[in-house]
């Protein structure tokens, strides 16, 4: 799917071709909001004046090109963008993104004493959004990013194909519903903590994440330096904090 961008004012408006993603189709506006927010090209909803799909006469597959509309008052800085105009559906380009790009993009502070989340409830969280992932049991082949709550309850799960689409669609739900930031809820991942994912975690607030399988290096820096929680590897009863300890909580507590 290909991701654009018209802005600018009345009569001086212009159409960039922002990124190309393989994606899972469903959910694609979704998919476009989240991207543009977690990558600092929007801040708000109301930045965005609408999304649509291109159905300009003689386009070919219209339904895989879809335009965000921005207000004529908000500033379009493709810059900001930190995988260069591309962007891939499984880990991003890799060495391309920076803490910086991060620092730049990330508006909210996180408090650092919560959400806490009781280990139980850690531990559960993996597979509540296992049981959830309707298309991952039909193919075996999709990701899934979720949205909890410190109790454990499932707000929101998408999936697709890549881990950072995945990320991005649940993320973009909230965006478009005007629920940024995500401050006092939690992100699972079916995969890797990447940097990427812990990027768009820190640009929506989200100050948990818990991810089935490992967290990078630079993951792990950047969760330190905006003072997340990241959990990695949680499978069946057990998972190991990388980062903020203090959010994890024991016994009833």
């Amino acid at each position: 799917m290909e991701i654009r961008v018209e802005s600018g004012t009345k009569g001086k408006r212009e159409t960039t071709s922002l990124s190309v993603t393989m994606r899972t189709p469903g959910n694609d506006f979704e998919l476009a909001a989240g991207f543009l927010f977690t990558e600092g090209i929007v801040a708000q909803k109301r930045d965005v004046a609408r999304i649509e799909y291109c159905t300009d006469p003689g386009v070919p597959q219209e339904y895989n090109i879809v335009s965000a509309i921005l207000r004529p008052d908000v500033e379009f800085h493709a810059e900001r963008l930190s995988r260069h105009f591309y962007m891939s559906s499984s880990c991003g380009v890799c060495g391309k993104t920076s803490l910086e790009a991060v620092r730049v993009a990330a508006r909210y502070l996180m408090a650092r004493d919560r959400p806490t989340v009781n280990e139980e409830t850690v531990a559960a969280i993996p597979d509540r959004l296992r049981k959830q992932q309707t298309l991952f049991a039909e193919t075996g082949g999709l990701h899934a990013a979720g949205i909890f709550t410190a109790d454990g309850d499932l707000q929101s799960i998408r999936e697709d194909v890549g881990r950072h689409n995945a990320v991005d669609k649940v993320v973009g739900e909230a965006f478009l519903a005007d629920r940024v930031p995500l401050s006092d809820r939690v992100l699972a991942v079916s995969g890797r903590a990447s940097f990427e994912i812990m990027q768009k975690a820190a640009v929506a607030g989200i100050p948990f994440v818990v991810a089935v399988g490992a967290p990078s290096n630079l993951s792990v820096t950047l969760a330190d330096e905006f003072g997340m929680t990241l959990v990695g590897f949680a499978r069946g009863d057990r998972f190991n904090v990388y980062a903020g300890r203090d959010r994890v909580s024991t016994g009833n507590g």
